[in-house]
């Protein structure tokens, strides 16, 4: 509905205004009418029938933005009036400074009430700041947005990672459910707690239920062959070594994740020594030498190769003290453990076809007998009920938009999808990575066993659950439901938005939450892009932030946040940038990487200096200095 488009445009500027006015008292008549007959829908939701400030806000800025007011707004802005684009978070407070203005300027003899309005323009933004103090705790000195960051595996048992990342400015710490377990997750929370106490902070924990893990199946796994790979500059000249650690404790937590470990017996343990050589034929038959570097710990040892070479699992090795025969003075022979090799090589190109089958099924490469295709590449899928309620023509995407497909049949095998989007040099698919359905009508309950499980622990450590993939009011009624069972009625929610059928019924979902339990809404903004697409998410995400900003609900800005840094301690021109949009929300998520806190720091700098100059949709006109 566009409003005020067609009215005819008087001469003088008394009559400008008076018509504006005109407009305005309408348009606020008929938000009041829309709004009430919104609310009276969730009368069911609030027994004692009062709705809270922020619901009735809510309903306001839901019924203003039923209308077109591009034009009236261009009116507005000519007369340097009050914008109505910064109306959110008190929509009729905004309209009544606008007309109490309007009819200071057209009514010589108007009188305003001096009455103070018990709903001021400022309240809206103090009851926003309130909220996310509740659940955020107190804002720190970098600024007014709060920092949350996924906790990896080793701050489970490194406290001096905890404790920097509390330095640092981290003030959320998330916990996500779908990875580690209970203890891992017990040894976060005690170095979260202990930290906090050390450094005289606050900082929440967030533990997110795993929800629905749909996701890529395991695949086939390749020979029991290692490739030692050496490094070679532009001649061929080998540059640096190819490393293995052996150790006597394969159950140990690795010294290096990035390098490959096998297991040895403890009788050539004890005769290992800086200097000493491991001879072994590899899977080329050709002979190759382990040169022992040094001692790791108790149970592990650094070798080095200098050739490339394939190891072979359970191969024999032959201990010496030199690897030229003549030199050799010793010459025990011992087996080297056995390990697994590495999962098959799955790549598809665009327009080839992919099977999608039952999760228990392992993924593994297109067959071919010289240029036919015997059968097509195949991947398992977590969900295996999803499958089935897949429809011709409908899109999947895996791995967070990289490969895109569609439906072209589905059998007994499975899905058979033809891939749609995929770089020029194909898509490498692995497992464990996300599938996203976004026109399948799955009806999946909203919880999990496992989310059940897992909220048993969340209720008894967590200051906030992270409930993932809700979709509508009654999935967020379901969770504060188990949440009485377990005498945690207190504990906030953070509703996470992450797919289409979320988005659309956003409005429903915080309507009939708020006032009746603490909510926070987490923008997560992978899976929208893949459900949206790009365009429509950057257009999405806003609107997220102003229907947030006039519920007064708390915003969390998450995924892939200066994530270059964190993951690569790189540095990317865009990614600041977005960083710097992401100050208009109340928090702001990294996730884990080996640079996390390089990236913290990045992140504070960024929402120190846009503070200054932004809160929200509100340019705040800091001088300039040039």
């Amino acid at each position: 509905m566009r409003w005020g488009a067609k009215k005819h445009t008087p001469d003088s500027c008394e009559d400008v205004l008076k018509q504006i006015l005109a407009e305005v008292a309408v348009l606020r008549q008929e938000i009041e009418i829309k709004a009430d007959l919104r609310l009276q829908q969730y009368q069911g939701n609030y027994p004692s029938g009062a709705f809270s400030k922020s619901a009735c806000n809510l309903a306001h800025y839901l019924a203003m933005r039923q209308f077109d007011l591009r034009h009236l707004q261009d009116r507005l802005a000519q007369a340097s009036l009050t914008s109505l684009g910064r109306a959110e978070a008190s929509v009729l407070a905004t309209l009544d400074s606008l007309i109490d203005v309007l009819k200071r300027a057209t009514d010589k003899h108007y009188r305003p009430d001096e009455k103070s309005r018990e709903y001021g323009c400022n309240q809206g933004q103090q009851l926003l700041d309130q909220h996310a103090i509740e659940l955020f705790g107190p804002f720190h000195e970098h600024g007014r947005a709060h920092v949350m960051v996924t906790l990896s595996t080793d701050a489970s048992w490194d406290y001096t990672l905890v404790r920097s990342l509390l330095e640092k400015g981290m003030t959320c710490a998330r916990i996500n459910c779908a990875h580690d377990d209970p203890a891992i997750w017990q040894g976060m929370i005690s170095n979260v707690r202990r930290a906090e106490t050390e450094l005289s902070c606050s900082c929440r924990i967030l533990i997110d239920l795993a929800g629905h893990k749909i996701r890529t199946g395991h695949i086939a796994l390749g020979p029991s062959i290692h490739h030692i790979r050496v490094q070679k500059d532009r001649t061929g000249k080998v540059v640096a070594p190819g490393y293995l650690i052996l150790t006597t404790d394969s159950e140990s937590q690795p010294v290096d994740n990035s390098i490959f470990r096998v297991s040895i017996p403890k009788s050539l343990h004890k005769k290992l020594a800086p200097g000493l050589h491991l001879g072994f034929i590899d899977n080329q038959n050709k002979q190759r030498y382990l040169n022992v570097e040094k001692a790791l710990s108790d149970t592990d040892w650094l070798v080095s190769c200098e050739k490339t070479a394939f190891l072979v699992s359970a191969c024999a090795l032959t201990l010496t003290t030199a690897q030229k025969k003549d030199k050799r003075k010793s010459a025990d022979q011992f087996i080297l453990g056995e390990f697994i090799g590495e999962p098959l090589d799955i790549r598809v190109h665009k327009n080839q076809l992919l099977l999608l089958t039952v999760g228990d099924i392992d993924g593994k490469p297109a067959e071919y007998d010289e240029d036919t295709l015997i059968h097509p590449a195949q991947i398992g899928c977590t969900l295996s009920s999803a499958i089935e309620k897949l429809e011709i023509g409908q899109p999947v995407w895996i791995d967070d938009g990289k490969l895109g497909a569609i439906v072209e049949a589905v059998t007994e095998q499975g899905a058979l999808l033809r891939v749609t989007e995929a770089k020029a040099g194909g898509v490498r698919i692995q497992s464990d990575k996300g599938i996203n359905f976004p026109e399948a009508v799955l009806n999946l309950p909203p919880l999990t066993q496992k989310d059940l499980s897992d909220l048993d622990v969340v209720c008894m450590h967590a200051d906030l659950v992270g409930f993932s993939f809700v979709e509508t009011l009654a999935d967020i009624e379901k969770l504060m439901s188990e949440l009485a069972k377990r005498n945690a009625s207190e504990l906030p929610i953070i509703a996470k938005i992450e797919t289409n059928r979320a988005v659309k019924n956003l409005p429903d979902i915080i309507l009939g939450t708020i006032g009746r339990h603490n909510l926070g809404i987490m923008i997560a903004r992978g899976d929208l892009a893949v459900e949206l697409g790009s365009a429509r998410l950057a257009e999405i995400q806003e609107e997220l932030l102003w229907l947030c900003e006039a519920a007064h609900v708390p915003v969390i800005w998450a995924t892939q946040v200066l994530e270059s840094i964190a993951k690569k301690g790189t540095r990317s021109r865009p990614e600041f940038t977005d960083a710097a949009m992401a100050v208009r929300a109340e928090c702001v998520m990294l996730n884990k990487g080996p640079y996390i806190l390089d990236a913290i720091e990045a992140l504070v700098n960024v929402m120190v200096r846009m503070q200054e100059h932004q809160r929200k949709k509100f340019s705040r006109l800091r001088a300039l200095h040039w």
